[in-house]
């Protein structure tokens, strides 16, 4: 049987039949590990066999995976997904064939995996599914079908005065400990998306099992696929989980399916990526964050959206800084999403619960996806909540006087009715139906109009 022949027939057997190359651990500096030996030296030498950013590595006796980030010369730039515990100059380098690999399906959903798609829950292996790459191009702009269909989330304020299309990204924005990930478990209960994607990279590993139990629940797992990377773990295995995630939500948009994506927080993904992009020697930027931190950003949350036949609806946490607004991460990803949620400190600190504050929160896409007469109802609220603010300062040293303007009569003769609307306790759903009946109840009491 000739060679061709043999190739034809047992691919396997020609693939295991050659020689493995095996490279060494050159030098170990801070997050990042240099091999060589792996690369070709000239293009004669290695045509079609230079080792390409992405591809993974095993090191060691242990394995302990790898990724390759950088290249330079005949040396690669890798960074660990796991601890490097145990691995020394000079160990043995194997190139993982193929792309980083993970599963998709409906075997996943009420499970809990890792940043490479591995159980985490001791529940056995994963139900029926498939391994696929785990980067994936976004869709073509042509091939987005238009955002025309308004997405229940459950939460009246939300849903009222920033709401939500199928297929939109929205930003949650808030500094550390004002409720977000309170506010996602009641979004994952509330709405009416067929699949929820969850995905906490950098959380704590205590509140790990404190937002799955407490705060998402049975209820909630049992339509979910949840995500994890705690902050101990390497930052190429906290980025590696929001990719994952994320194409996990893709496949299930492939086939025809509106899916919820929670990433919780876009700002530990650019942590991450600013860590590994300055042991790759990038030169560092705006606070510290290299170039490829903005880029890899737009690319992640491109992957969300609308295509042919499905949707994937993106709600994105932002970790502001200092409760700086405009800080680096917070003004990217402002500018690339489709709208933002502002959770207040000062609301949270006074018991209003949820704590959005609404005369900041702005959808893009909310006049395509609700009526005019209930665009009307909803600004109606806002001119009102505008005015009282304005007049904050009057109504404290009782300089107000009634009757100057109606908008500002109004906030104060209702207040408790608009807190009322506003307020929601964290296991209380609400459907699109009820927030919209209860708006017009609400804003038919006054004669402000827009």
């Amino acid at each position: 049987m000739s060679r061709s022949t043999l190739a034809q027939r047992h691919p396997s057997l020609i693939r295991a039949g050659r020689p493995e190359l095996l490279g060494q651990v050159s030098r170990i500096l801070g997050l990042g590990i240099d091999v060589t030996g792996l690369q070709p030296r000239n293009q004669a030498q290695g045509a079609g066999t230079a080792v390409p950013v992405g591809a993974l590595l095993e090191i060691g006796a242990a394995r302990v995976p790898a990724e390759v980030v950088a290249a330079e010369g005949t040396t690669l730039r890798c960074m660990p997904l796991a601890p490097l515990d145990g691995v020394a100059l000079g160990d043995e380098v194997r190139r993982r064939p193929g792309p980083v690999r993970v599963p998709v399906g409906e075997g996943l959903i009420g499970r809990v995996l890792d940043g490479l798609g591995r159980p985490l829950d001791g529940k056995g292996p994963l139900g029926p599914h498939l391994m696929v790459a785990s980067d994936q191009a976004p869709p073509n702009p042509l091939d987005r079908r238009r955002i025309t269909e308004h997405l229940q989330l459950g939460i009246r304020s939300v849903d009222a005065l920033a709401s939500v299309g199928r297929g939109q990204r929205m930003g949650l924005f808030a500094g550390s400990g004002v409720g977000k990930s309170s506010l996602l478990s009641m979004v994952a209960r509330g709405t009416d998306a067929a699949v929820n994607v969850i995905v906490l990279v950098g959380e704590r590993g205590r509140e790990v099992r404190e937002f799955l139990e407490d705060d998402l629940g049975a209820e909630g797992l049992s339509r979910s696929v949840v995500v994890v990377a705690t902050s101990d773990e390497p930052a190429q295995m906290r980025l590696r989980a929001a990719a994952t995630g994320t194409r996990i939500a893709e496949h299930f948009r492939a086939g025809g399916l509106d899916v919820l994506l929670m990433m919780d927080s876009l700002t530990r993904v650019a942590m991450a990526q600013r860590e590994i992009g300055l042991s790759a020697g990038e030169p560092p930027a705006t606070r510290g964050y290299p170039p490829s931190t903005f880029s890899l950003l737009a690319r992640l949350l491109e992957r969300a959206g609308t295509d042919a036949v499905g949707s994937i609806t993106g709600i994105y946490t932002v970790l502001v800084d200092g409760d700086d607004h405009n800080e680096p991460v917070a003004d990217a990803a402002r500018s690339i999403l489709d709208g933002h949620v502002v959770l207040d400190r000062a609301l949270a600190t006074a018991g209003h619960y949820p704590p959005v504050e609404v005369l900041q929160s702005i959808s893009r896409v909310a006049s395509r996806v609700i009526t005019a007469e209930q665009a009307a109802a909803a600004t109606s609220l806002r001119r009102v909540l505008a005015a009282r603010r304005a007049a904050q300062d009057l109504l404290d040293v009782g300089a107000y006087q009634r009757g100057v303007d109606p908008a500002v009569d109004a906030a104060v003769e209702h207040q408790g009715a608009i807190e009322a609307f506003l307020r929601q306790g964290v296991t209380d759903h609400a459907t699109l139906a009820q927030t919209w009946s209860e708006l017009f109840t609400l804003v038919n009491r006054w004669a402000v109009r827009p």
